[in-house]
């Protein structure tokens, strides 16, 4: 399976790190210095790579915008269960994040934003495994039956 690594200007990394971490990641200490660091979130599958804006200034010629005034992506990170997203959040809250939008709760899947103090837009959800698998409306069909 591909890996994916989500690279991310960040002003402070070690508030980074620490919001990072605090949502459920961990530091990979052989990535990193004084410029990034590695955040594994699915060890062999899913990264952040928390670059400082001058050093991420380094990988393009285009100026960095303002991700907290401007957002232009959104990283959306499902888990096993709601109550892990809302665990998730609320760490997330108490190392500086913030949630500028309500909870959305579909039923078959339920979705948190959360927004990291560099602006960074992070998406927490859990999906019904049978919507997940079949889609949404193979889970309101079961639901139906119950």
């Amino acid at each position: 399976m591909p890996s994916m690594f989500v690279n991310l200007p960040v002003t402070d990394l070690e508030r980074a790190k620490a919001f990072y971490t605090a949502v459920g990641g961990t530091v990979n200490p052989a990535f990193t210095d004084h410029n990034a660091a590695c955040i594994v979130i699915d060890e062999g599958h899913n990264y952040f790579m928390l670059l400082r804006r001058e050093f991420f200034q380094t990988f393009t010629k285009l100026p960095l915008g303002d991700n907290a005034k401007n957002p232009s992506v959104s990283t959306a990170i499902f888990l096993d269960s709601r109550e892990e997203v809302d665990s998730a959040v609320a760490a997330g809250l108490a190392a500086g994040g913030t949630e500028a939008e309500e909870p959305s709760d579909y039923g078959f899947m339920y979705q948190r934003q959360l927004t990291d103090p560099d602006g960074n837009i992070l998406e927490f959800g859990w999906m019904d495994p049978v919507a997940a698998e079949k889609g949404p409306e193979a889970f309101a069909a079961e639901q139906q039956q119950a």
